[in-house]
C-alpha cells in the first residue's frame, strides 16, 4: 500500500508549454489525499519559488534538491550548506579563469553573478523573476543551500573538478545545473520525512522527468518517470506514464489503483 508519494514540480506537476498544473493532475493528487496518502513536493527550487500549482496543498516540501527539508508548518526537519570555503573557490574560478554565470540560493531567494541570456532564459523556462544581481562574494558568510551554474555540460565538469571538493553536479537541463554536497539529493529529503511520519521506503512513489531526479526514482519503492523524461531517467524508472501535458501523473495513479 502507498502512504507517500513524492512529486517534483518543473515538468512533472508544472507544464513547461503552459505553465500550469494540468485539472487531471490536481483532481488525482486531491483523490489521492482524500485516502490519507500523504504528498510531498521534491524540487531543486526553493519554498518561495513553488507558486502556480492550482491550489494543491501538500505535508513537506524536499528543496533545494534536498538540502532543506521543512513541513508545511514551517519545522525545519533537514538543512545541509555548501561549504563556505568551495564558494570562494567558485568565486575566484569564475574571475580568474573562465567568466560564466551562477547564482547563490539562501532562504532570502535565489543571486546571480550577472544576467546574460542563458539566465533570462532558464526565468523564463520555469516562470520565476530573473534573480536579482548581487556581489556574491558578499554572501558567503550566509546559509547558501545550492549553487546553480548556468554552464553546459562540459564546462560544468570544468568546473566542478577545480571549483568544489565535496559537491557534486545534477542537472535537468542543457545550459542550467544544480550544485549540492555529495550525498545530498531528493532521495536524503525523502528518508527525512519517512523518518519524520514513520513510514516504510516500500510504502512510496515518486515521480519526476529530469536527471536531479534520478536517485529520487531509483530510491522509493515504485518510481515513475514522465513520458517527457530523459532517456537517463526512464532508464531507472519502474514505471514510465504519459508526458505532463497528456495526463501523466493521473493516468500513472489510475494504473496503480490509488485513483479510480
Amino acid at each position: 500500500m502507498i502512504k507517500a508519494i513524492f512529486f517534483d514540480i518543473d515538468g512533472t506537476l508544472l507544464s513547461f508549454k503552459t505553465h500550469t498544473v494540468p485539472q487531471s493532475t490536481i483532481d488525482a493528487i486531491n483523490a489521492v489525499k482524500q485516502k490519507g496518502i500523504k504528498v510531498f513536493l521534491a524540487t531543486g527550487r526553493l519554498k518561495k519559488q513553488v507558486q502556480n500549482l492550482g491550489g494543491l496543498e501538500f505535508d513537506g516540501f524536499i528543496t533545494v534538491n534536498g538540502a532543506y527539508c521543512v513541513t508545511t508548518d514551517n519545522e525545519v526537519i533537514f538543512k545541509k550548506l555548501i561549504p563556505k570555503e568551495e564558494l570562494k573557490s567558485l568565486i575566484a574560478y569564475q574571475e580568474n579563469v573562465i567568466n560564466f554565470p551562477f547564482a547563490f540560493m539562501v532562504n532570502e531567494g535565489s543571486f546571480v553573478s550577472h544576467v546574460d541570456e542563458t539566465v533570462k532564459n532558464i526565468a523564463n523556462l520555469v516562470e520565476v523573476p530573473v534573480p536579482p544581481v548581487r556581489n556574491l562574494q558578499e554572501m558567503v558568510e550566509d546559509e547558501v543551500l545550492q549553487v546553480n551554474l548556468y554552464v553546459d555540460k562540459e564546462l560544468e565538469e570544468k568546473i566542478m573538478k577545480e571549483a568544489f571538493v565535496s559537491c557534486n553536479a545534477s542537472r535537468w537541463h542543457s545550459t542550467f545545473a544544480d550544485v549540492n554536497v555529495r550525498g545530498i539529493d531528493k532521495s536524503t529529503g525523502i528518508d527525512k520525512f519517512l523518518e519524520y511520519y514513520n513510514i516504510n521506503k516500500s510504502e512510496t512513489m515518486a515521480f519526476g522527468d529530469g536527471g536531479n531526479d534520478i536517485e529520487m526514482l531509483k530510491h522509493v519503492g515504485i518510481g515513475v518517470a514522465m513520458g517527457n523524461a530523459g532517456d537517463d531517467v526512464k532508464a531507472v524508472a519502474d514505471y514510465i506514464t504519459d508526458s505532463v501535458d497528456e495526463n501523466g501523473v493521473a493516468n500513472a495513479l489510475r494504473h496503480f489503483g490509488l485513483i479510480e
